[in-house]
């Protein structure tokens, strides 16, 4: 028994266990792996979020974003009332487009860019606010699977409460069923 005994604790004494010490050196612990993976996303997706973060906005910055909303909806009513005003009024959209046609190239070369660079920034920042409102759900991710796990494990009855039902088990009992 003393020879047994010392063996066992070789192996598995001192809060060690020699066996396992030696197949993690060929083989990594998979619940180990798991949890280093878990945190590694876990750190990633909290960076990502606090990069994308925003402050509480004040009046001036809701404001400022109230008019950047407006160029385009001008732009688009203003196209549709030039085709109504070349339908009910043909000479004076035609005096108002000989006009038009007197502007140099370089001046149509520069609101060109603007246009552009106006469209594409509020292109950019649109985007950038997908990206962190994207990063503030998938951080969420984690916490809703597990309360979806604990509330399923809620509604899971077990078999102990579950009691037949002696007026059905009867009826089939004399129905042959």
């Amino acid at each position: 028994m003393g020879l047994i005994a010392s063996l066992f604790s070789v192996l598995f004494g001192g809060e060690r266990n020699l066996v396992r010490d030696t197949v993690e050196v060929f083989r990594p612990n998979a619940e180990a792996d798991a949890e280093r993976d878990a945190t590694r996303y876990a750190a990633s997706l909290a960076q990502f979020a606090a990069e994308f973060a925003q402050p509480r906005r004040g009046l001036f910055d809701r404001v400022i974003d109230a008019l950047n909303r407006l160029p385009r909806p001008f732009l688009a009513l203003g196209t549709l009332g030039l085709f109504v005003s070349a339908m009910i009024e043909p000479i004076w959209f035609s005096q108002r487009m000989q006009g038009i046609a007197l502007v140099p190239e370089p001046l149509w070369w520069l609101m060109g860019a603007i246009v552009s660079f106006y469209f594409g920034a509020r292109h950019q920042t649109k985007s950038q606010e997908f990206q962190s409102g994207l990063a503030a759900t998938l951080a969420r991710a984690p916490q809703v699977a597990a309360n979806i796990k604990e509330l399923s494990t809620l509604l899971e009855v077990p078999d102990e409460w579950e009691e037949p039902n002696r007026a059905l088990s009867d009826w089939r009992a004399q129905n042959g069923r």
